[in-house]
């Protein structure tokens, strides 16, 4: 089987895309990354930007761009990535999850966008974005990702997109002890040899890892990893472990499923 599923840091706003040097890991990791996977016919997108009362998936053929930062330069608002959506996918996913809705109206967010105008630039791919839950309940997006694990048994990309360290106020100041320590947690907790509870148990009450609110006031950026978790169920391979901005994060793949 030729899916995988892929936790990416996006990094800070449109930045990536502007050359700045606080991101040349990053953007070298995610135009690099495509090369060890098969082309995917479709890529599905969990973003850290997108949350609703209930699971919520674009439908449109042709999403618009979301321009959801502010304070940059003005060619960060017009970017553009002219990529199709997919209806059918669309459907396809709401299927498997009770209770989804369609959407003809929302577009991508900079969480798609960016990432994808580097690993993709040719937007030659269909791509199909789903919410986060409003609950931001870390359970009930494991859950999600073993609900929409059947899309693993076609040619599809799933990926969260996030970041593994995403405290606003913290971010420019230099890397230290709380954050590494919360790194190795998910380190330990996605890439080791851990039966599928144990793992399931280690993301879900992620708030007792070292520094946990340290790293996350806030969830939404990890939560796209226990739906990539979750969907793919065993162990992942490390495949970023570097710097962005001043923070070390971490971005994980799953092959062979």
């Amino acid at each position: 089987m030729s899916a995988r599923v892929l936790y990416l840091s996006h990094g800070g706003g449109p930045l990536p895309l502007l050359g700045d040097r606080l991101h040349t890991n990053l953007t070298k990791f995610l135009t690099e990354i495509p090369k060890r996977m098969p082309v995917p016919k479709a890529i599905v997108l969990i973003s850290a930007h997108w949350e609703e009362r209930q699971l919520t998936i674009t439908a449109s053929e042709k999403p618009a761009l979301i321009y959801d930062y502010y304070g940059f330069p003005k060619e960060a608002y017009r970017l553009t990535y002219p990529v199709q959506g997919s209806g059918q996918l669309a459907k396809q996913i709401s299927m498997l999850y009770e209770g989804s809705v369609l959407s003809q109206n929302r577009g991508f967010d900079h969480g798609v966008y960016i990432p994808l105008s580097l690993m993709y630039p040719h937007a030659d791919i269909p791509v199909v974005q789903i919410s986060l839950l409003s609950s931001l309940d870390a359970y009930a997006h494991y859950q999600m990702g073993r609900a929409l694990s059947s899309l693993l048994k076609e040619d599809i990309l799933v990926i969260g997109s996030g970041f593994s360290f995403h405290n606003m106020q913290q971010f420019w100041k230099e890397d230290d002890e709380k954050n590494n320590a919360f790194q190795n947690y998910l380190i330990h907790s996605c890439c080791s040899n851990l039966s599928e509870q144990e793992r399931m148990d280690a993301l879900v009450h992620w708030e007792q890892a070292p520094f946990a609110r340290y790293c996350h006031p806030r969830e939404e950026h990890l939560l796209p990893l226990h739906v990539c978790s979750g969907m793919a169920k065993n162990a992942a391979k490390l495949v970023f472990d570097d710097q962005i901005i001043k923070r070390r994060a971490v971005g994980f793949l799953w092959e062979n499923l």
